[in-house]
């Protein structure tokens, strides 16, 4: 299974809503799981993101998948990235 970074910013109206509804959060981690991804790290950061999320995908398509529904939902921007461990890196370069 690959690893991917997903950045995420939250728009006024996602803001509100986990204002809300802070348990929203675990549901969106449910919604990543039924669209073919783990989530296996998160954390909410202070700064330009305001979540790291580290999840495991079988595939590019699927990573897709999950970026553009939470997006969708106008809630949160997320920036998504691949993912490799040291090793496999350096296994790259040789």
């Amino acid at each position: 299974m690959a690893i991917y970074i997903l950045l995420s910013r939250l728009s006024q109206q996602g803001v509100q809503t986990l204002k809300s509804n802070p348990d929203r959060l675990r549901e969106v981690n449910r919604d990543v799981e039924e669209l073919g991804a783990k989530v296996l790290h998160q954390w909410a950061t202070l700064g330009e993101f305001d979540f790291v999320n580290v999840i495991e995908a079988p595939d590019t398509a699927t990573v897709a998948r999950v970026s553009v529904a939470l997006a969708s939902r106008g809630s949160t921007r997320v920036q998504t990235l691949p993912a490799l461990t040291i090793d496999d890196f350096i296994a790259t370069l040789s």
